[in-house]
């Protein structure tokens, strides 16, 4: 069967032309769905934000002394911050191209970018989740990425082990996720620590014992968009945009990340009106730097940030995955 693929879209020729358009393969974009989400106002003056944690106090365990005023306790904080910045991109679309095309192209192009967006925004926000401090290891022998090797798969001792750090560290279970249609609102989701997987890492997990496929689930209410399962605490949603080092491990293998985290482990940030801005310009909106009104763009602008709030709420499995 003959495919063509062009980088631009030329003149339409004379031959049967399907008009059902075919499906574009795009990831599930994950990343940022249980993020705290925190905006800076527009007009603030900034593009700085700072998110402020404070530290629990020990317990008061020893007894007051009649008559004498104890030493008191001081509080701790700690300040993260993080920069907004822009990102965006534009495809052009010339006068010949929206009046020869049979296509809805402005629609197509909307539709597109829209999906470069959302793929920007979750490869950006997982390079910054996949650089968190807390990592374990597949394998007993594996002490470090580079010692990874081709049979140190993930395996049911590695996610407990993930959940029981959590537990110390006193992370709470996720209960809400961000909506998917809004990119902002929280709806809530059962109690359970979120596990992503790539779907290579999936493969492990549906032949590990205690792992539940999503298909058993008692009850399939609140399934999460690429949901594939739950093994011990953990839900696990799955996407071809998870964290993979290439040639990271011995032999030079690929070493896959599963991010194990529990609640505010991490936010995102962006400046109110200016999140996400899709930006049409028509034909002959240049000016006279087009004066034949032959070019037409349709683009997206965002202002975005992501940052790890606390690196304890978060756990990274490195390991390989079957051949």
């Amino acid at each position: 069967m003959a495919e063509t693929t062009r980088t631009q879209i030329t003149k339409e020729n004379t031959e049967f032309y399907d008009r059902v358009l075919l499906y574009r393969a795009v990831a599930f974009f994950v990343h940022t769905k249980w993020a705290q989400v925190r905006d800076i106002p527009r007009n603030g003056g900034t593009n700085v934000i700072k998110f402020r944690r404070y530290g629990n106090l020990s317990a008061a365990t020893t007894a007051l002394t009649e008559g004498q005023t104890p030493t008191g306790s001081q509080l701790s904080i700690t300040d993260v911050s993080a920069t907004v910045a822009q990102y965006g991109d534009y495809v052009t679309i010339t006068d010949r191209i929206d009046y020869e095309s049979k296509d809805p192209v402005l629609t197509e192009a909307a539709e597109i970018l829209g999906d470069q967006m959302g793929d920007t925004l979750d490869q950006l926000t997982r390079d910054v989740l996949a650089a968190g401090t807390v990592v374990y290891y597949s394998g007993a022998s594996s002490t470090s990425r580079v010692t990874v090797g081709a049979t140190d798969l993930i395996d049911a001792d590695d996610i407990k082990i993930a959940v029981r750090t959590l537990k110390n560290a006193k992370a709470r279970r996720v209960t809400r996720m961000i909506n998917a249609s809004t990119g902002v609102a929280t709806e809530p989701v059962n109690a359970a620590y979120i596990g992503l997987c790539h779907p290579n890492t999936t493969y492990t997990l549906k032949g590990l014992t205690g792992f539940t496929s999503v298909e058993k689930y008692a009850s399939t209410v609140n399934v999460m968009e690429g949901e594939v399962g739950k093994l011990d605490e953990v839900r696990f949603v799955e996407s071809t945009n998870c964290k993979v080092f290439t040639a990271g491990g011995e032999g030079s293998i690929d070493v896959y990340a599963t991010l194990i985290m529990g609640s505010d482990a991490y936010g995102i940030t962006r400046i109110s009106g200016e999140a996400v801005r899709n930006i049409i310009k028509p034909l002959g909106s240049a000016g006279t730097s087009d004066p034949l009104e032959q070019r037409a763009t349709s683009g997206w602008k965002a202002t975005f940030v992501a940052k790890i709030l606390n690196d304890a709420f978060m756990v990274r499995i490195e390991h390989a995955v079957a051949a």
